[in-house]
């Protein structure tokens, strides 16, 4: 978004009164003019800024922007640099170049519209205008061998946040958050290192909001479903961003402090298939058994009747 738009966006989101042309062109150094042609702008983009004579300009919808996201944040890691894209073609890959050229752990982009979205195993990620797509930058001193945990505590944190707005939240293992059965969220986790260290992990979701208005798309498969529809009201983009990134900030500390285990002990309790038949498959045909534990480097175990199976990737499904 220009950045003199987005000033006045977050500018008027972040008061309760109207805020004058006088005020906005002089914190901006602009003309008037300059600013009402702003303001055009933001109206034809879709906020809806009412002019009132001899008060100023009042937003009576939902500003979402980097500012007024850092204003509802309270984080001590994730969270204290955040970047808004209108467009791009992947958050990730975005956070991952940034991480390259230096930037500092807690970084979070967020991307209004994705052009190249990925999913797990190569799959495509949609990113709807409805949707909210984030990556967040972090520099743990961990083994690689570690990292895996990191995508389970993203599914720990998402499933709390989430779990705010609606009820009957799970987490399917890898990395899927469900509600009832239906997909509402999606995770996929990054990183560059070398042997023995880590470089950077970047930690990638994409959350269901709203219904899409011309529908979903039609290579979509699985049964999927939004925030919106679930709690039959209008969730609002903000708040959701804003109790992903604190519940995120949250468990990473948790994590740092105490290790693994309390994620561990959080990700099997809502995971739909603790201790339930199911079948996995690997890519090249159907593991069957029961979900009895996930170990600490994120591999799910399968009580097979015969043997205990060490399911590292796949897809799963309940029976």
């Amino acid at each position: 978004m220009n950045t003199s738009r987005e000033f006045i966006l977050t500018r008027l989101g972040l008061s309760p009164d109207p805020v004058s042309g006088d005020a906005l062109a002089a914190e901006l150094g602009l003309s008037r003019t300059g600013v009402w042609k702003h303001i055009q702008a933001l109206r034809k983009s879709g906020a809806d800024i009412q002019a009132s004579p001899g008060q100023g300009y009042l937003l009576k919808s939902e500003a979402f922007t980097a500012g007024m996201l850092s204003s509802k944040l309270a984080t001590r890691c994730i969270g204290k640099r955040i970047i808004l894209l209108d467009e791009t073609g992947s958050t990730n890959r975005d956070a991952m170049q940034h991480a390259e050229d230096g930037a500092k752990e807690g970084l979070v982009i967020v991307a209004n519209r994705q052009s190249a979205g990925k999913g797990r195993m190569g799959r495509i990620w949609h990113t709807l205008p409805e949707s909210l797509a984030c990556s967040v930058l972090l520099r743990p001193d961990l083994p690689p061998e570690q990292v895996p945990q990191l995508s389970l505590l993203t599914a720990v944190a998402l499933h709390d946040a989430l779990s705010r707005f609606v009820p009957d939240i799970s987490i399917k293992w890898p990395n899927d958050l469900l509600h009832r059965g239906a997909k509402l969220a999606g995770i996929l986790t990054e990183m560059r290192a070398e042997p023995g260290r880590v470089h950077a992990v970047v930690l990638g979701f994409g959350i269901n909001l709203n219904p899409p208005a011309d529908g979903w798309p039609e290579d979509i498969t699985q049964q999927v479903i939004d925030l919106e529809t679930v709690a039959c009201r209008k969730i609002s983009r903000l708040d959701v961003a804003t109790a992903v990134i604190q519940a995120l900030d949250h468990w990473y500390a948790l994590y740092l402090e105490k290790g693994f285990a309390p994620v561990h002990k959080a990700w099997w309790q809502a995971h739909a298939a603790s201790g339930q038949k199911v079948r996995v498959h690997d890519g090249k045909s159907y593991i069957y058994g029961l979900a009895t534990a996930l170990d600490d480097d994120g591999a799910l175990l399968l009580d097979t009747g015969s043997e205990i199976r060490r399911i590292i990737a796949g897809d799963l499904e309940l029976l």
